[in-house]
């Protein structure tokens, strides 16, 4: 079984960046796509950014050119570099691999 223990979040002012980090552990053989999704209070999950094995980049249209999605192999771990934070960034991210899902961890952007 796979764990993903996300970490990096917190309140930041609008225009602010955070650093999201998502480790993977346990029986892991190969690698596999992760991505970064967020789900704000009564709004459904979305995805934010996936990164596939190769290294291939997909994000939501809403945090392009803001947010980048980086992982390292070696270390199982993801992140997510947010920049020029807005307050509709507001929500809990949640780090998917292979249909298992972290935690989450809140990202609160407010004055």
């Amino acid at each position: 079984q796979v764990q993903l223990v996300e970490s990096g979040g917190g309140l930041v002012q609008p225009g602010g960046s955070l650093r999201l980090s998502c480790a993977a552990s346990g029986r892991i053989f190969s690698i596999a796509a992760m991505a970064w999704y967020r789900q704000a209070p009564g709004k459904e999950r979305e995805l934010v950014a996936i990164i596939t094995s190769g290294g291939s980049t997909n994000y939501a249209d809403s945090v392009k050119g803001r947010f980048t999605i980086s992982r390292d192999n070696a270390k199982n771990t993801v992140y997510l570099q947010m920049n020029s934070l807005k307050t509709e960034d507001t929500a809990v991210y949640y780090c998917w691999r292979s249909s298992i899902w972290g935690q989450g961890t809140q990202v609160t952007v407010s004055s």
